[in-house]
């Protein structure tokens, strides 16, 4: 057990992360610290986006394309309890879902507009803290090299002050070379860090858009409690005067008096 213990604080102390450290100083110690919280965030992004990103499956795919043709006849909880595990696990799948089933109970379809736009805008919540964090490592990397090479030149710069200009190179090296060491780290872990950050920025807005193709296409069709009324027999209005149809001006208020027939409009 103590020999183990031994062995690792060994490879610490002599391995390549202790040669880093001796190269660059503490500002190296900070460069493989944001390193290694930006790879297990990037990590973690990987693993939570594997289970819970927005995905517009096959299954989903029928139910619009279902609801786009019958939106009242459409199975809508049925087609949340069939999914399986990854199903239950998308969120779309239930934004879809609980969308639809608003519609179809008569609800109010500004508010479900509404809650399904702050619900789209939570799905994709958990995935902007893990973007901004590497977006700041990918942004804070190199003025962490630059601070290196500031801090490496002036102990350089004291080396010759101390010796009164007569310094020679082996002692200007060590503050030069810490200087260069730092300023490489930095690029070393904000390249990539940048890159990925651009990656996943650019998959975010390809998820929104999907999210947002989504629930265009549910909303453009006509709700049931829409149809239903529809379907109801018209009361006869009480009888006007004989005046033939194209003597007769168009008065908008037939439409705007009806604020539902009014809102499906625009």
């Amino acid at each position: 057990m103590f020999s183990s213990h031994g062995t690792i604080a060994a490879l610490i102390e002599n391995g390549p992360l202790a040669e880093l450290i001796s190269m660059g100083g503490p500002v190296m110690v900070v460069l493989i610290a944001i390193a290694f919280v930006g790879a297990a965030t990037f990590f973690y992004l990987m693993l939570f986006g594997a289970f819970y990103t927005p995905r517009f499956t096959k299954p989903l795919q029928r139910l619009v394309a279902q609801w786009q043709q019958s939106p009242a006849d459409t199975p809508v909880e049925a087609t949340r309890s069939n999914a399986g595990l990854l199903g239950r696990t998308n969120p779309l799948m239930h934004l879809l879902v609980n969308t639809m089933s608003a519609c179809q109970s008569d609800a109010h379809i500004a508010a479900v507009r509404e809650t399904a736009v702050r619900d789209a805008q939570n799905s994709l919540e958990p995935f902007e803290a893990p973007l901004k964090i590497i977006e700041v490592i990918a942004a804070l990397a190199p003025l962490l090299g630059l601070l290196g090479t500031v801090m490496g030149m002036m102990e350089a710069f004291s080396a010759m002050a101390a010796t009164e200009g007569r310094a020679n190179a082996s002692q200007l090296s060590g503050g030069i070379y810490e200087a260069l060491a730092t300023t490489a780290a930095g690029l070393v872990v904000a390249i990539p860090f940048a890159a990925l950050a651009a990656w996943i920025e650019f998959r975010l807005r390809r998820i929104h858009k999907t999210i947002n193709s989504a629930l265009v296409s549910v909303f453009n069709v006509i709700p049931a409690a829409d149809l239903t009324t529809a379907s109801q027999p018209v009361q006869p209005e009480p009888k006007k005067a004989d005046v033939p149809l194209e003597n007769q001006a168009y008065s908008p208020t037939h439409f705007d008096s009806n604020p539902r027939l009014a809102h499906a409009a625009g």
